[in-house]
């Protein structure tokens, strides 16, 4: 059967509609310190997570809101918690990092790899309490370079473990490409270690479902766990505010702020070697014509728009569909801004 992509949309353009409205809290200081978001993820996620049953598990890392919201908990309980009040889902202790849900069995985590642990520690306990469920672990191709997370995939390969471990790959170490700082290829690791490895383009929602029903199917019938490379593009970067974005999408905004410390570190003369502060000023402006060049910069990579340009010859349902879905956030905000209750 082949997917349904109104239903995959719809799940998308929530969590899409649903980070901007928390995008938009973060820039009027609603929320403090850091924001990752899941933009970009959508269509691995949606693809994932709509094929989840009553009793899987989700082991989540620090792009958590997608997931969750998708999986059913509640946006006002997201916000709220967002918002560090008490009536948040984690009692406004938890930020957009450390977000959990008892009732869908859905816990995440700021470490990088820490999904790997976690999902394996779903998936025991669902062997012996749920049988036929699952647990799902999503990360960031840069926690394969941690050693936790590669010792889980190992445990659920031995005990044959019913996890799908979920690799969402953007190519990017927060400032750094990650082909610099990671040895081999992951398809490699995920083999040596005895998992099936399927890879899949994390933009396209449709292929993705495809790709993953016949993986969960085996999973549930107790064939061991399944390593799932997902490509993806994060269009905001590493966080709200990313530097390098920042800088090409407004220039002569954040330019000046950058160029007159750069300009006085360079002419000073105390300090490093002219040729040390030449070479650091080299790094700098080619990582600036790396960004030019980047992905994250053209819609062409945006899954929600590739999801939505299927499903535009239905242009009344089409509508219909997202004035729905914006009314559904809006209420959301209205009511996670209205009065505390405790």
């Amino acid at each position: 059967m082949p997917p349904d992509l109104w239903s995959l949309y719809t799940l998308m353009l929530k969590s899409r509609l649903f980070e901007e409205a928390i995008t938009q809290l973060w820039k009027d200081g609603l929320i403090s310190g850091e924001m990752h978001l899941g933009t970009g993820e959508e269509a691995i996620v949606a693809g994932i997570v709509s094929q989840l049953r009553e009793g899987d598990a989700m082991a989540l890392d620090h792009r958590c809101t997608p997931p969750l919201l998708m999986r059913g908990v509640n946006p006002v309980l997201i916000l709220r918690e967002l918002l560090g009040r008490p009536d948040g889902l984690c009692s406004g202790r938890g930020g957009h990092m450390h977000l959990f849900s008892r009732d869908y069995l859905a816990a995440s985590s700021g470490i990088v790899g820490a999904a790997g642990p976690a999902a394996a520690g779903f998936a025991l306990a669902a062997r012996y309490l749920r049988p036929g469920t699952i647990a799902v672990a999503f990360f960031g191709e840069g926690a394969m370079n941690q050693g936790m997370l590669m010792e889980s995939m190992n445990l659920a390969s031995v005990w044959n473990l019913p996890v799908l471990f979920v690799c969402k790959d953007d190519q990017w170490a927060i400032t750094t490409r990650s082909s610099m700082v990671t040895g081999g290829s992951l398809d490699e690791r995920a083999r040596g270690l005895g998992l099936p490895y399927i890879e899949v383009n994390g933009l396209d929602v449709g292929k993705v479902w495809e790709a993953v029903q016949q993986a969960i199917e085996q999973i549930r019938s107790g064939k061991g766990p399944t390593f799932i490379h997902a490509q993806c593009v994060h269009l905001e970067g590493h966080f709200l505010g990313y530097q390098l974005l920042r800088v090409t999408r407004h220039p002569f905004r954040e330019m000046p702020g950058i160029a007159g410390p750069l300009t006085r570190s360079l002419l000073s003369r105390s300090g490093t070697s002219l040729r040390d502060r030449l070479a650091g000023l080299r790094v700098i402006i080619s990582a600036l014509l790396t960004t030019l060049r980047d992905p994250r910069r053209y819609s062409t990579n945006d899954p929600v728009m590739l999801a939505r340009a299927a499903l535009k010859p239905d242009s009344a349902r089409l509508s219909e569909l997202e004035n729905s879905i914006e009314q559904e956030i809006a209420k959301a905000m209205s009511s996670a801004l209205g009065e505390c209750v405790t």
